[in-house]
């Protein structure tokens, strides 16, 4: 209400969407804060009218990528080609398009046949008898206790990621785990390249010895049962070597340059706002982070160390290596910068700017890299307001919002204090530094620009 005991716009327009008046408005608190709350009735329904509604919200469900068949104009993320809606011994009757409700399903696509279900609560059962597990719960359990099995046969230790877990949960319905291996050669390449072909490319599970090194053998899950499974072993390992070849390949071949020589080729390597080279950004990057590494009281060492690494930062970007296993970018900058006679400080902090990764992901353990995190972020936020690319509603391509809570987390995370505004003084490195760069977009109006020149760097808004 306002002042005068008037309710506002938002109440009557809260209250009209629901069908009701402000008469019917109450109050109540809800963790020390006062809500208004309207109370509705709405009489139920017979409940094989509410589940004919199951066609809505099968139609309504959306995916990252959909696909759509025959001439059908409705998408999915699979086609459709039978459908089950049983009430006890009742088929509830709807069609999503020229697929009716009926009590037939199917096992297993190789393993088992048709199923004639004559009551809902024989679903389970009768699916288990062909081949597949339904409960999604229990199938993760058996896969979970396989790969235990395994690794306690072999003497192994496996750190089961739970996200793969999932993933394969939801690949396969009658899983059966088994054991691969590769050449011994490949335990050359860093541990991280390993992981990241056998885990995130071909969804193995990778094997550690009792002291936490890496084995040349994995445990990956078939979707079927042992029948023939020497060949799937086979086929797996043969999939995984022709990956591995090539990381060893990059790997190799990455170390016949320099750092320097990597920095140079970042010339001609636009970021991501396309119109300035990533050279460009380090070089504004290396004035924030000096800028900042003075005034949260860096020591000397540790401000020469973050502007060394703000200079390089990218330089993996161009490599072989990170060309084929993007997820590994600044993981092997990190590796690269140590074989090239970088310090550690420099190296690590390398591989933390990008850090955090996620809402709650883990933050740079250094200060050197908490720094370079800080001024690689901050940079990016501005230059892409600068541009005009400004994140609207839900819609935040470039991760600019994820970019600034990373900012807030780890300022709070090392209890840093600024005596000036954050952006004001990362404005002020860059105009010292003179390393501003002229924005030109098409666009109706200007939203920001970066001027640069003696004397004229600024910007305005």
């Amino acid at each position: 209400m306002d002042q005068e005991g008037n309710w506002s716009k938002a109440a009557i327009g809260f209250t009209r969407g629901q069908g009701v008046t402000v008469d019917d408005i109450t109050f109540k608190e809800l963790k020390g804060t006062e809500y208004v709350y309207v109370e509705k009735h709405i009489a139920g329904q017979p409940v094989q009218s509410v589940l004919a509604g199951l066609k809505d919200v099968i139609t309504g469900m959306t995916f990252p990528t959909m696909m759509k068949w025959g001439s059908y104009h409705f998408e999915y993320i699979r086609p459709i080609k039978w459908l089950v809606a049983l009430l006890d011994d009742e088929v509830i009757p709807f069609e999503i398009l020229d697929v009716a409700t009926d009590r037939e399903t199917r096992g297993h696509r190789f393993l088992g046949k048709a199923i004639t279900l004559n009551n809902a609560t024989d679903y389970e059962a009768a699916l288990t008898s062909e081949f597949v597990i339904a409960d999604a719960a229990k199938r993760k359990a058996e896969i979970r206790t396989q790969i235990d099995r395994i690794a306690e046969s072999h003497h192994w230790t496996v750190k089961i990621n739970e996200d793969l877990l999932e993933e394969v949960t939801n690949l396969v319905e009658w899983p059966t785990a088994f054991t691969g291996g590769f050449d011994e050669k490949y335990l050359a390449i860093p541990d991280e390249v390993l992981i990241t072909s056998m885990r995130d490319h071909q969804r193995f599970f990778y094997v550690l010895d009792e002291n936490g090194k890496l084995l040349p053998h994995f445990i990956s899950v078939r979707n079927g049962n042992e029948n023939h499974i020497e060949n799937v072993i086979a086929g797996n390992e043969k999939v995984l070597a022709a990956r591995l070849s090539d990381a060893m390949f990059f790997y190799q071949e990455d170390q016949k340059q320099t750092i320097d020589d990597y920095v140079d080729r970042l010339k001609n390597v636009s970021s991501m706002t396309r119109s300035v080279p990533c050279m460009k950004k380090m070089q504004r990057v290396a004035a924030i982070a000096g800028q900042l590494g003075h005034t949260l009281g860096l020591t000397e060492t540790q401000v020469t160390d973050v502007v060394r690494a703000a200079h390089i930062y990218k330089f993996d970007l161009v490599t072989g290596m990170v060309g084929e296993f993007a997820e590994l970018q600044g993981v092997m900058g990190e590796k690269y910068a140590l074989l090239n006679g970088e310090n550690a400080a420099v190296a690590q902090a390398v591989r933390e700017h990008y850090m955090p990764i996620s809402a709650d992901g883990d933050l740079p353990a250094s200060a050197v890299g908490a720094v370079l995190a800080l001024a690689d972020k901050l940079d990016s936020i501005l230059t892409f307001f600068a541009a005009g690319m400004v994140p609207s509603g839900s819609n935040d391509p470039y991760a600019l919002r994820r970019q600034a809570t990373g900012i807030v987390r780890i300022i709070r995370a090392n209890n840093w204090h600024f005596d000036r505004p954050l952006v004001e003084a990362a404005l002020a490195a860059e105009t010292k530094a003179q390393v501003h760069q002229i924005w030109i977009r098409p666009r109706k109006s200007v939203r920001g620009c970066f001027l640069e020149g003696p004397g004229q760097s600024h910007f305005t808004w």
